[in-house]
Formats: C-alpha cells, structure tokens, sequence
C-alpha cells in the first residue's frame, strides 16, 4: 500500500527548526552579553585594585618581580620581537590623567624611578590577576564559546605581562644605586 506523504506533516518540523535556529542565535546573544558584562566587571575591579594597592608593597628586586637570570637584558622577550609590538598595545596610563606613566623615558631621577618600579610590579600583579580571573568565566557560560573567549581573554593578558617583566629585565640597578633606592 503506497502512503502519500502529506505536506502539513512537514511543516511542524521545518518550524521546529526555524524555532531551534532562533533559539540558538538567542542563547549565543545572552551568552555574548554575560561575557561582555564580566570582562567590563573584572576590567573595572582590576583598574580600582591597581590603583588603590599601596605601592610600598611592591618591591622590584624581590620575588616575583626580581628579573630571573633567564630574563637578564630582555634578550628573551626580544626574540619575540617585543621592541615591534609593545608599543602597539593600548596603555592606560595614556587615557587617564591622573595615572602615572608607564614609559620608561623621564623617569632619571631616584624617587621617578622607584615609582616607575613600583608602578610596573602593580600593572604585572593586576593583569597576572586578570589572566586568572578569566578562568571563572566558563562558569558562567560553559558553551563552546565561553570556553574559547575565556582562553582567549587568559592569553591576552599575556602581552602585557611580558611588557612588564621586559621592562623589569633592561633596568640594570648598579649596587651603590640599589641601595640609594631602597
């Protein structure tokens, strides 16, 4: 017995896909703003911390910050050609006026150099605590999707945090000038 297919029978599942396709373009929105509300939290919370730290806890010639041996003269991070793309990447201290500058010219005497010191260990610690505040984020959107902002968000922290310790690895602190500084 032959048994024709009828055309309303159809029609249920063509809707039920259109349904589906909405519903996924929807989630990957909902999903889309979570993200960008989080990464906007813990952009605003990094940028209160960094600059409500007391700079006298950080101290550039003690673990973490102390360049490793590995590190000496930022020949490392050179071979990454830090030197092309450094200046590249945004820099708050540029778009906010009360923020101290983070370039190493203008800093030749004793008190602009421990602050520029001190001012590159803080910028180092608040994007080394944004690159492990990233992980949380699947929490909150554990898709595939959130799995590779949230990756993707960790690494680029990365960039900076190299800035920091490159910058960290060219200042050579003779003795007699350490002890002045300290």
């Amino acid at each position: 017995m032959y048994h024709r297919l009828r055309a309303p029978a159809l029609q249920p599942a063509a809707a039920t896909l259109e349904f589906a396709t909405g519903e996924t373009a929807m989630r990957f929105v909902d999903q889309l703003i979570t993200v960008i509300k989080y990464i906007a939290l813990i952009g605003i919370l990094a940028h209160v911390l960094g600059e409500a730290l007391p700079r006298k806890w950080f101290h550039w010639d003690r673990f973490p910050y102390r360049a490793f041996p590995w590190e000496a003269g930022g020949r490392i991070y050179e071979t990454m050609g830090i030197r092309r793309w450094k200046d590249r990447l945004p820099d708050k201290s540029k778009h906010t006026k009360k923020t101290f500058t983070k370039q190493m010219k203008g800093h030749d005497n004793p008190d602009g150099l421990i602050r520029f010191l001190q001012e590159t260990c803080v910028a180092e610690f608040v994007h080394w605590c944004l690159l492990l505040l990233s992980f949380p984020l699947y929490s909150y959107v554990p898709t595939p999707f959130g799995a590779a902002v949230t990756v993707l968000y960790a690494l680029s922290n990365v960039p900076f945090i190299c800035i920091q310790r490159y910058n960290l690895s060219l200042i050579h602190i003779s003795e007699p000038t350490r002890l002045a500084l300290i």
